[in-house]
């Protein structure tokens, strides 16, 4: 189930336009999403956290024990991040599209493209 997430979260992104100097340029203030989570269970922060269960996010990237995700495009849609990202596994590189949704509790819900996939990030104490 979580190899699944980690690779949805990186399919997931598979079809945006892609526009690198849109994510090169994005400062965290730009990215608020930007953080350590664990996803679909409450992050504890107190270092018995599942490290498979981690994915941090920063303005260029995403990454989660499944593998490292570049972040080619964000685009910002109403209260969503929508990104086109380019995800490198042990199987081989893919290119898909994300949308994060931050939540009044602080979550981040995340849904890849065609809806196959859907979870909720729980952020972790800085």
């Amino acid at each position: 189930m979580l190899n699944i997430l980690r690779a949805s979260i990186a399919a997931a992104a598979i079809v945006w336009g892609a526009a690198p100097a849109n994510a090169a340029t994005a400062s965290a203030a730009d990215f608020p999403i930007a953080g350590t989570y664990m996803q679909n269970v409450a992050c504890k922060g107190d270092g018995t956290d599942n490290a498979v269960l981690k994915v941090t996010i920063s303005p260029k990237e995403i990454d989660s024990n499944s593998g490292v995700c570049t972040i080619l495009d964000n685009k910002k849609d109403g209260d969503a991040y929508k990104l086109h990202v380019e995800c490198k596994f042990p199987a081989g590189p893919m290119v898909g599209d994300l949308t994060f949704t931050p939540q009044p509790d602080k979550t981040v819900k995340f849904v890849d493209r065609d809806n196959t996939y859907h979870g909720v990030l729980h952020p972790c104490p800085n």
